[in-house]
């Protein structure tokens, strides 16, 4: 190891996420460029360092740094340099010059000990003075904050957030409620504080640890897809989470009620936990469902008579469910339309559009993926967006107060006579609390969807609720059409949906069962498909062609599943940078998915010499996108989603991307692909069922390919037993409207 004393002339990168720096270092023999990570540092500081020298090959000799320590301004040279470096605000290299040379090496001691003095100094108020005073002050308090918190082995990121919360008082949280952390800073959860706990010497059994796991098992719930937990099951996973026998869980939830922070409600015969945010949000978006269900008189001959002429200029048909919608969406302010594959859905709402835009009324149309906002604009010829943007993301995470982190709300609502959403089975209780509070009253919302569909990958089954609450109309849409009777993928999507059993014949052309029970084998066949046959057979590329997988583990599971057809879909190769982390490696090409809203990470739309031509934030969960570059130097990853929207990932955000060449069928909602190839053997009972594999089949658009197992198949199909979401809405909104009848 060598040994390196010198000062910081300036830093040429640093990764605010994991400390990673590449700097100048003045020593008494010139420059040298140092790489390292390192926890807190500016320009200007007097640094020691110890590691080795390396030849990079692209940045040459460079001074890769092991360990360092910050060292105190001791003589005149030291502090003028400190103090002039751009490190205090407020203070240049003449200012700096000019101090030293009144107090000599006196003057950090002057600074700490007497800062009035300062204003000895021309130029310098006694404001002036205290400010420049402060600033040192906290650079040290930081800095030494920072080394405690590292010691309890916490990332640099987090550490400049706990510092940025707490400042001071990060010694008091620590060392009397670690557990504060996981309310009170982002991306810390129980998990995380009770690391942190147990090396700061907190008991297992302290009054706080218990009354944060349950609130962590409640949001953990949540991520599940549930808004609130029965007493005995939240109290069986708090204690298997905490370790410990949970004696008195009465006691705790009392506490957390006064707090503010859940609610226990006892209804049909159950205790019934919600945190406080979910219970009001469910609640308000029943009562912003009920305030739009109006409904009007309306004359519907004279309906009929332009759903006649709307037909004859467009030379499409309606049959009468699809009139019975049309009718039912001039009459209500709120209006459901179900109905699953080749129903005529997008008849209906052409129709609509054609309807609405006739009496000169605004429309807006939305999805939740910008997948099925893009099969909508495609199918209607009209713009539709993301329900995201169609919202105006202002970049505050979802669940905030602050509008759902929308900029249109209550207060600025849309400017719109009819929003129509599709994929309605999509849309969780955050996303559809925020798009009705952004509706005004004699709007009417027109929601589409298939309510045989997998519900949301958030918590609620707000479609699913709306329908079962029985206040709303619903018209459901029946009748396969001609056209779409000619594709066994529809035909066959309603056999699942009836419980009726397929014929497996491979006499069809677009759906295909290949008998196989082995692993390995179902795996190689998997392979050739998507590389070989299926391109060619619909179309498309490769990369168009989705595997879709029942689970994330096993055998065919979605892990094992990516890191093979990597291998064979974007092999290594010497001209592609790649990086690994977690276990997992990216690599330029490599097909992934974003798997969590992130409502602050930016993107850009880039032009010729890659200029930006249009910025944006927001990145949402199921976002499929391309690796396009991994600079190892930043060590930033860039990725390509949809409409060419570049994002640069740091390595400390890599936790939101999973390779995506197989993704769950559930992560697959919204989507629809050219091809579809569904590897298949035997599961647990309560993810294989009907409502899986319906969904799996409804997202190819030409071709689906089963390989795998007949007997599961068909087991699957017979089972109709769904993992139960503890939900509300139904019964929030059917209180709601019976009191507004009452009254």
């Amino acid at each position: 190891m060598e040994r390196l004393e010198g000062y910081i002339d300036h830093i040429i990168f640093r990764n605010s996420d994991n400390g990673y720096t590449v700097m100048v270092l003045v020593t008494q023999d010139g420059e040298v460029t140092c790489t390292g990570t390192l926890s807190y540092i500016g320009e200007g500081e007097k640094v020691a360092l110890t590691g080795q020298y390396i030849a990079h090959p692209s940045y040459g000799e460079q001074f890769k740094i092991e360990s360092y320590s910050i060292q105190t301004p001791e003589d005149e040279e030291s502090a003028e340099r400190y103090l002039g470096s751009g490190a205090i605000k407020g203070v240049g290299a003449a200012l700096a010059a000019r101090i030293v040379r009144h107090f000599g090496g006196d003057t950090f001691r002057i600074i700490e000990e007497e800062p009035e003095r300062l204003a000895e100094i021309k130029g310098i108020s006694d404001r002036k003075a205290r400010e420049i005073a402060e600033q040192v002050y906290e650079k040290r308090d930081m800095r030494k904050a920072m080394i405690f918190l590292q010691q309890l082995g916490i990332t640099t990121s987090l550490a400049v957030k706990i510092y940025e919360k707490y400042g001071a008082e990060i010694y008091r949280v620590i060392q009397e409620n670690p557990y504060q952390l996981a309310d009170d800073i982002g991306g810390v959860g129980f998990r995380i504080a009770d690391e942190i706990a147990m090396r700061a010497g907190i008991q297992a059994d302290s009054e706080y640890r218990v009354k944060c796991a349950i609130f962590y098992v409640l949001q953990q719930a949540g991520g599940e897809g549930h808004v609130f937990l029965p007493k005995e099951q939240l109290s069986y996973r708090a204690a298997e989470l905490l370790g410990v026998p949970l004696q008195d869980i009465d006691q705790y939830l009392m506490d957390l009620a006064v707090e503010r922070r859940i609610v226990v409600k006892q209804e049909e015969n159950q205790e019934r936990v919600y945190s406080a945010s979910s219970y009001f949000m469910e609640m308000s978006t029943a009562r912003m469902l009920c305030d739009l269900n109006i409904t009007g008189e309306v004359n519907e001959t004279v309906i009929l008579h332009k759903i006649a002429a709307i037909e004859a200029e467009t030379g499409t048909y309606l049959d009468e469910k699809q009139k019975e919608a049309v009718i039912a969406s001039v009459r209500c302010g709120l209006l459901v339309i179900t109905g699953g594959p080749g129903t005529g859905k997008t008849t209906t709402i052409n129709t609509l559009i054609s309807y609405f835009e006739s009496e000169g009324l605004q429309i807006l149309l939305a999805a939740p993926t910008g997948r099925a906002a893009k099969r909508m604009a495609e199918a209607t010829g009209y713009e539709a967006k993301t329900i995201h943007r169609l919202l105006e993301i202002s970049g505050i995470q979802e669940g905030s107060t602050a509008g759902g982190g929308f900029e249109r709300n209550a207060q600025n609502p849309l400017d719109a006579d009819v929003i129509i959403v599709d994929e309605m089975s999509m849309v969780d209780i955050y996303l559809m609390h925020a798009l009705l509070d952004a509706i005004t009253v004699g709007t009417r919302l027109i929601m589409v969807g298939d309510r045989n569909q997998l519900p949301s990958v958030g918590p609620g089954s707000v479609l699913k609720d709306i329908i079962e609450s029985g206040k709303v109309p619903v018209v459901r849409l029946t009748r396969i059409f001609r056209q779409a009777s000619e594709s066994d993928i529809v035909v066959n999507a309603h056999k699942i949906n009836r419980g009726e059993h397929v014929s497996l014949d491979n006499k069809s052309r677009d759906f295909f069962f290949l008998k196989r029970s082995d692993a390995n084998v179902i795996i190689s066949i998997v392979i050739q498909l998507v590389r070989d046959k299926m391109p060619r057979y619909v179309d498309a590329t490769a990369y168009d062609i989705q595997v879709l997988t029942p689970m994330r583990k096993g055998l065919l599971g979605v892990e094992r599943l990516n890191r093979i057809l990597q291998e064979y879909l974007n092999p290594p190769d010497r001209n592609k940078r790649e990086h690994e982390q977690g276990g997992q490696i990216f690599r330029e090409g490599d097909k992934v998915m974003q798997i969590k809203n992130n409502y602050q990470i930016e993107w850009e739309v880039r032009g010729r010499y890659g200029i930006p031509i249009e910025k944006g934030v927001g990145v949402f969960n199921g976002d499929l996108g391309v690796i396009r570059e991994i600079n190892l130097h930043t060590e930033r990853i860039t990725v390509e989603f949809d409409e060419q929207r570049m994002v640069e990932y740091p390595y400390a955000g890599l936790e939101e991307l999973d390779l995506a060449y197989a993704v769950t069928i559930h992560k697959s909602q919204g989507s629809e692909y050219p091809a579809v190839v569904i590897p298949l053997l035997s599961g647990p009972r309560m993810l294989m069922n009907r409502n899986l594999l319906y969904t799996a089949v409804t997202r190819a658009r030409k071709c689906v390919t089963v390989v795998g197992d007949v007997l599961t198949f068909d087991q699957m199909i017979d089972n109709t037993v769904e993992q139960k979401r503890f939900t509300t809405l139904d019964e929030r909104i059917r209180e709601l409207a019976d009191t507004q009848a009452e009254e």
